[in-house]
């Protein structure tokens, strides 16, 4: 199976694995979703972003699943940190778009060594608004934030996208996942996902992991060493493991590994 998925994710960009996780697991991933949206009831379900995840316990013990190393490890080696965790849930009837973007483009990353692993908390359909990807598009040259087009009317989740005359989505292809499937995609392919009009939650969580290695060019960005050990030659900040405090974080299965000794 190893050398199925990274050679399939080297032909087209990305690839699917199955039941990466367990059901109960992706319905703790969806129950903080709801979680985090009474605690900052002023933040979208789709901009649930890194900031307000590095130093929750939940969000830590998710990301370090050894299912998910184990997985993450096959594209970018045994030293891993997780760069980025987003969560882009969209809500019933009212689940905005993400416009044709390619992820590399906004990162400050050097060199651009970085998989994503898209993790499905629900059920992700053509209905709700799926991942959508371009299969073999990761060969495209990454296009620069100046490239794109600015779209800032609140329609959408990035604020921000490629020009549809530079779209050919004939071969366009939907990740179509059950909750605990993972999608791994490249940083340079070119995808998206049209909003949720349906009568379901559409939860989603990106989670960037790249080698300790990839130097991340902001200063005061708090990454998660997860596996492995530190590159003593790059200037990467770490997050301190969080401690489970039962006023301030949400309950989960394992919180007991998490608390102060």
């Amino acid at each position: 199976m190893s050398n199925n998925i990274r050679q399939e994710y080297d032909e087209q960009g990305y690839v699917i694995v199955r039941n990466a996780i367990d059901a109960d697991l992706a319905r703790e991933t969806a129950e903080h979703v709801h979680w985090l949206a009474k605690k900052y009831p002023d933040v979208r379900p789709e901009r649930l972003g890194h900031d307000l995840l590095v130093n929750d316990p939940f969000m830590h013990r998710l990301v370090g699943d050894d299912r998910l190393l184990d997985i993450i490890e096959q594209f970018i080696g045994s030293d891993i940190a997780l760069f980025a965790a987003h969560y882009i849930a969209k809500p019933p009837r009212d689940g905005k778009e993400v416009l044709w973007h390619q992820d590399g483009t906004y990162w400050p990353l050097e060199p651009m060594e970085v998989s994503t692993i898209w993790l499905a908390a629900t059920d992700s359909t053509i209905e709700n608004g799926c991942l959508r990807v371009l299969p073999g598009t990761q060969n495209n040259r990454l296009l620069s934030r100046a490239e794109l087009q600015d779209v800032a009317d609140g329609s959408n989740v990035l604020d921000s996208g490629i020009h549809p005359s530079q779209i050919d989505d004939s071969d366009v292809v939907d990740l179509e996942l059950k909750a605990g499937d993972i999608s791994i995609h490249n940083p340079q392919i070119i995808h998206g996902s049209k909003p949720n009009l349906s009568d379901k939650w559409r939860i989603g969580l990106t989670l960037r992991y790249i080698p300790t290695s990839t130097w991340v060019k902001r200063e005061t960005h708090a990454n998660i060493l997860l596996r492995g050990n530190k590159d003593l030659s790059v200037n990467n900040l770490y997050a301190e493991r969080p401690i489970f405090n039962p006023e301030e974080h949400m309950p989960f299965r394992g919180q007991e590994d998490w608390v102060a000794v």
